[in-house]
């Protein structure tokens, strides 16, 4: 009895000081408050005029009054950001239509950050503005 409730103290005092530490799931990045506060956390002044977020919270896309975009992913308990260059490409799968789910394959050009899969309104507008990036008149 005593070793039990030793070790229920035990687990109380390890899930309090994961609170504390800040240790437990993330928030979901579904709203737009959020994702200026992380897009500005990410790049000092980059303030988004336009965002889509994912629709299970996992990441978003923002673009600011430049024509400069961000892309913001899940990390861990946290997001970390990048602001695209022309090295980005982006890429849909899945089916158009009443029926079919869009999505979008964000590639930032950094082999460390990885590819982004995000579900978000109107992928096709924001995968054609991604693969401009650079071009004349880009995004």
């Amino acid at each position: 009895m005593l070793q039990t409730a030793g070790s229920l103290v035990a687990i109380v005092a390890l899930a309090g000081l994961a609170w504390w530490m800040r240790l437990g799931p993330r928030a979901p990045l579904n709203h737009a408050d959020a994702v200026r506060a992380i897009a500005g956390e990410v790049d000092d002044g980059f303030t988004p005029v336009d965002i889509a977020c994912d629709e299970k919270g996992a990441g978003a896309l923002a673009r600011d009054g430049g024509g400069r975009i961000m892309l913001i992913k899940s990390h861990g308990n946290r997001f970390a950001g990048r602001v695209l260059t022309a090295h980005a490409r982006a890429t849909l799968t899945g089916e158009s239509g009443e029926s079919g789910d869009l999505n979008i394959i964000v590639d930032c050009g950094e082999a460390r950050f990885g590819r982004v899969f995000l579900t978000i309104p109107d992928p096709a507008a924001w995968a054609d503005a991604i693969n401009r990036l650079g071009s004349p008149g880009d995004a």
